[in-house]
């Protein structure tokens, strides 16, 4: 059995899983060990359709809600926010 995460390294976690889930439904190759350490709007470089973005933010509230045992209007507020801080250009 494996060492049990703190609440924060769950957080932690989540953000990683959260930027690659995004990239992979956006369709792009690129991880979150590929812009960890940029300093400049690297999330203005790719693009997620309105669809994707949905289904991102879908998969999001679920996870949230499995990993970090938030309630459905707590996780839905997050991705919200999540979105907003890290979320990728739209395009059309």
């Amino acid at each position: 059995m494996g060492k049990r995460l703190t609440y924060q390294e769950k957080i932690d976690q989540s953000v990683v899983d959260l930027i690659n889930q995004m990239f992979k439904i956006a369709g792009h190759t690129v991880t979150y060990e590929d812009i960890k350490d940029r300093k400049d709007p690297w999330f203005k470089e790719y693009t997620i359709t309105e669809k994707q973005y949905d289904k991102w933010k879908s998969f999001g509230v679920k996870y949230l809600i499995k990993k970090l045992d938030m309630t459905e209007l707590k996780a839905q507020k997050e991705m919200a926010m999540f979105g907003l801080m890290y979320g990728l250009t739209f395009s059309e």
